[in-house]
């Protein structure tokens, strides 16, 4: 660490955040009591603003704030702000309907259970994708809770787990699958009609990364979204795969509704941070996904939590368990939770996720813990849908 970033200290955070004037400018953050306990390491400021959970969607502007004035302060790196809203009563709006409570999942076998050769076509009149046994989805409610990098490492968690894995980047106006997983360049054709995915660690991937420049920006509506997406992953030469691991873009739009509508998705991941906005926007995915009759896998609480590299002291940034306690409250399998850490970022951004960067790190442990869990649950799913069709008998 640096002699500058030594002399980050909370109170020099305090006293700029105290510039930041609260909702409708009545004092400021700080004294009113809005802003958690302040961590800092490596030159990197983390905390967490607590604001009336009524007025959610009108606080930004005050996290930006706040965000800003600390990034401003020499020797700070960079900050990472969450709003938080308190939850008033007894929760904020229904449980979503569950289905019956799955089987206890059973410890992740040596060999992975291999899936059958044909794709199921479904009776809603959804159309498998030849060769892929089957896709899941990895979604959120919002953006910035780590979804991208969480579908990456759950990945190629499967691929060490021994399955023959893919990724589509669904994320059209975003796409982050380049980056994360080091790839460039363009991809072939077949005969000039079908695409080949690219492919690192293991993995095939495609993505509008690959298609089009990294900082052009794609303005496009819903038809053309729907267009490009049909087309990444229905004229891909995907080949055999047990499983395609789908990037979904963040929140709960017209690209996101149509995908769960006509992708045979064998079950959806939702992606959460602990705190109670983010969990409102989680609940808005995991509606979604009912409604169109996707199995839901489970969630993930990532950001944790945060320990100490220099004292090993755990810290809940961003508050901590709410994702269990919303998984257990919806009846919904909690697959794990990861921890802040800086590794997961930095090797995120250098394109070498954890899993294959650190493979026997603890991070990557608690992400092929995820997608041993996560290929259960597809299973259980399965048998459950099997079991469910009636047999016919002819006397």
């Amino acid at each position: 660490m640096s002699a500058v970033q030594q002399n980050v200290t909370k109170e020099i955070v305090i006293e700029r955040l105290k510039t930041v004037n609260g909702p409708d400018f009545t004092g400021n953050i700080v004294d009113l009591g809005m802003v958690s306990e302040i961590f800092i390491a490596d030159g990197k400021v983390f905390f967490s603003i607590t604001v009336p959970a009524a007025r959610a969607q009108e606080m930004e502007p005050l996290r930006a704030a706040a965000e800003r004035v600390v990034k401003a302060i020499p020797g700070v790196a960079s900050a990472v702000v969450a709003l938080t809203a308190e939850k008033k009563g007894g929760g904020m709006e229904a449980p979503v309907p569950s289905r019956p409570a799955p089987r206890p999942v059973p410890p992740a076998a040596a060999t992975p259970r291999a899936a059958p050769h044909a794709p199921a076509s479904h009776s809603s009149g959804k159309r498998g994708v030849p060769g892929i046994e089957a896709i899941i989805a990895v979604a959120s409610g919002k953006g910035g809770v780590g979804k991208s990098t969480t579908a990456v490492n759950i990945a190629l968690g499967l691929a060490a787990n021994g399955l023959r894995v893919g990724v589509l980047d669904a994320d059209i106006y975003g796409p982050s699958m380049p980056r994360l997983l080091n790839i460039h360049g363009r991809p072939q054709t077949v005969d000039g009609k079908i695409l080949k995915p690219m492919e690192n660690y293991g993995l095939k991937v495609m993505s509008m990364g690959f298609l089009v420049d990294e900082e052009t920006p794609m303005i496009w509506r819903g038809p053309m979204v729907m267009s490009a997406l049909t087309q990444m992953l229905r004229e891909v030469e995907w080949g055999r795969l047990d499983v395609l691991v789908v990037d979904m873009p963040p929140g709960t739009g017209d690209a996101q509704l149509t995908m769960a509508q006509q992708v045979p998705l064998a079950g959806a991941v939702i992606v959460s941070t602990p705190q109670d906005l983010a969990l409102i926007d989680a609940r808005k995915g995991l509606n979604m996904f009912k409604k169109v009759d996707v199995p839901l896998l489970g969630i993930v609480e990532n950001m944790s939590y945060f320990i100490a590299p220099d004292t090993g002291k755990r810290y809940d940034i961003f508050g901590h368990g709410g994702a269990r306690r919303e998984a257990e409250r919806l009846g919904v399998t909690f697959l794990g939770e990861v921890p802040l850490e800086m590794g997961i970022r930095e090797s995120s951004d250098a394109g070498t996720p954890v899993v294959v960067s650190k493979p026997d790190g603890a991070e990557a442990k608690i992400y092929r813990d995820i997608a041993s869990k996560v290929w259960d649950r597809v299973n259980e799913e399965r048998d459950a849908a099997a079991a469910a069709v009636p047999s016919i008998v002819f006397e």
